[in-house]
This record gives structure tokens, C-alpha cells and sequence, in this order.
């Protein structure tokens, strides 16, 4: 397929790029370092060999999201923020932006959003999970109260979010003592991310605003494979859950799926069956998984090809009303 849309594709600029080392062997650090790094050469290069037509760039983890002081947060946002509108500016027609957005200050984020949106032409926003606030050891989760306003600007400017990963604070959970392999996209970005989601999508939020959309990579960081026991428990006694609605149906109405990093065919057929193939979006995780090897499976995965059109394009295509 020669016309793929990707969008779990990541950039870092000179402030961010260290946040990256930890997930790199020492061998391949600089090679993961210059492409996160470079737009031009070996990005548009493997988007070329490997059928990406277009794909919607996001910063680096945790980056903002892991600056505890709000003030230098909303500036590495609006650095990166203009960093990406000139690539943006420079290649419209190959690349669309996430803005990120220090959700330390959920009022200047808010505002950083509506930038980003409407003289950026960015397509909505990507966060790194919880953002450290005030001190290294200070984490908000965005259920929280303080975030209702932002919430409502969000979802004015009618565009999508991407819930992405980011390692747990490992002083917080011990539980990874000993075992620092399972860390990172291993395990532990999927725990951290799917209660997360889990807690957005019970909070009440899409009750508020149900036009708001979220986007889950990794397949939906495993929730689609768990949501009937998760409701199955919640129907038997919901303890003050403040939402409307089983989880299920807002996974069904409120979430987008991608397959960024999980080339795999029965995990994307089992996904299919619980949320339908509109609800799923092609994506690669570059420069953290290769072009090649996401384009090699789902270019030859067994699914119609009427399915695949909507995966690796259309759906995206509608979502974020691109031409």
C-alpha cells in the first residue's frame, strides 16, 4: 500500500533529545539520535521506500511532560511547537503535527493548544502521560479537577488527542525494582498508559464532551483485549464511577486505535472484532520501530483489502479531515 497515513511518528529538538537515550542500546543510540532529529533526509527516505504518504510528527517522551517547573515547560512546548510548524510549512503535503503542550499550567496549555490549532494548522495534541508538577515526585493525572477548563477548550477545537506512553515514576512503583527490563515499552508504558485511559474514559469526561476523541497506540495498550472483564467487574458494583456509560462504549464511540509498534495480525484481528476497523489507524512508532518492518506486515496481513484502505488511510483521513 503506497499511501499510508502514519501518526505515532516522533521528532525531539536539542532540549528534548536526551529524554530518548534510556531507550537505546549504547550501539544505536546515535543512529536513533540523528533520526529523531533529522526531517528531511532519512524521514521523507523511509516514508518514500515503505508507502508513508503522510505523516502527523509528535515529540519525544516524557519531554514537556517530565519538566516539573510550568514556566520552562510552556517554553520547551512553544520551541518545539515552532520547530515542528516549519518542517510543517516546509513539507505540507508530507507532514501534520501534534502540538505539545505543558499541561503543568493547564490555562497556558489551553492557550499553547489553540495556537498550535489555529495558526499552526496542527491536528490536535499529544501528550506523554502524567506530567510532573512543582517537584520530580509530583505527578497529575488529567481526571484531575484542575484540568475541566482545559477539557472544554479541547474539545471546542474539535480535534483528537493521543494518549502516549510514558515509564511510571519507578520511586512509585517498586514493583519494577530488579526487573528494569520490563520498563519501558516492554511492559510498563502499556500499564502506565492503559490506566490512564482507563481513568479519562470513567471520570465522566466524554460525558462532558462527547465529540472529544482519543487516539491509543500499541493496539489500545491493551485495553480491547480486557474491556469485557472490566465491565463485566464494573456491572457487578460500580463504587461511585462518575460516568454514564460502561467503559466499552466509550471505547467504541470516544477512542482510536493505531498499530504503532505491534505489527501483528491476530492482535489486529482481535482488535477489530471488539472496536470495528474504523476505529483503527495505521502507524509505525518511527524512529523507535522501523518503516520497514511496519509497512512488510501490514501490507501483507491477512484482512480485506477494503479493511486495509480504511486502516492505512481513510480512517485517519476522516478523523483529522485531511484532503
Amino acid at each position: 500500500m503506497k499511501d499510508k497515513i502514519a501518526l505515532e511518528e516522533h521528532f525531539a529538538i536539542d532540549l528534548t533529545i536526551a529524554d530518548s537515550q534510556v531507550y537505546a542500546r549504547p550501539e544505536v543510540w546515535q543512529t536513533l539520535r540523528s533520526n529523531l532529529l533529522d526531517f528531511e533526509q532519512q524521514r521523507l527516505e523511509q516514508m518514500d521506500q515503505w508507502g508513508t504518504a503522510f505523516s502527523i510528527l509528535s515529540l519525544n517522551s516524557p519531554a514537556v511532560q517530565g519538566i516539573p517547573d510550568a514556566k520552562r515547560a510552556v517554553d520547551v512546548a512553544k520551541r518545539a511547537n515552532d520547530v515542528l510548524a516549519e518542517q510543517v510549512r516546509r513539507h505540507p503535503a508530507r507532514f501534520g503535527g501534534f502540538a505539545a503542550l505543558p499541561l503543568q499550567d493547564p490555562e497556558a496549555a489551553a492557550r499553547e493548544l489553540e495556537r498550535c490549532v489555529k495558526e499552526l494548522g496542527f491536528h490536535g495534541f499529544l501528550v506523554n502521560g502524567f506530567s510532573q508538577v512543582g517537584d520530580e515526585q509530583t505527578v497529575v493525572y488529567y481526571d484531575d479537577p484542575r484540568f475541566a477548563d482545559f477539557w472544554r477548550a479541547a474539545a471546542a477545537l474539535g480535534k483528537p488527542f493521543y494518549m502516549h506512553p510514558r515509564d511510571p515514576l519507578l520511586p512509585r512503583e517498586p514493583i519494577y525494582e530488579g526487573a528494569h527490563w520490563l520498563t519501558g515499552p516492554t511492559w510498563a508504558f502499556a500499564v502506565e498508559t492503559g490506566i490512564h485511559a482507563l481513568r479519562l474514559l470513567s471520570s465522566g469526561l466524554f460525558d462532558r464532551h462527547p465529540e472529544l476523541q482519543m487516539i491509543l497506540g500499541h493496539f489500545g495498550e491493551g485495553i480491547p483485549f480486557n474491556i469485557w472483564r472490566v465491565d463485566h467487574i464494573l456491572r457487578k458494583g460500580r463504587r461511585g464511577m462518575p460516568c454514564d456509560r460502561e467503559i466499552g462504549d466509550y471505547l467504541r464511540s470516544n477512542v482510536h486505535i493505531t498499530t504503532s509498534g505491534n505489527f501483528r495480525t491476530p492482535t489486529l484481528l482481535s482488535t477489530m472484532l471488539e472496536v470495528g476497523s474504523d476505529r483503527i489507524m495505521y502507524s509505525v512508532d518511527y524512529p523507535f520501530e522501523k518503516h520497514e518492518d511496519a509497512a512488510r506486515w501490514f501490507d501483507r496481513c491477512e484482512i480485506s483489502e477494503n479493511d486495509r484502505r480504511k486502516i492505512g488511510r481513510d480512517n485517519a483521513r476522516r478523523l483529522f479531515g485531511l484532503n
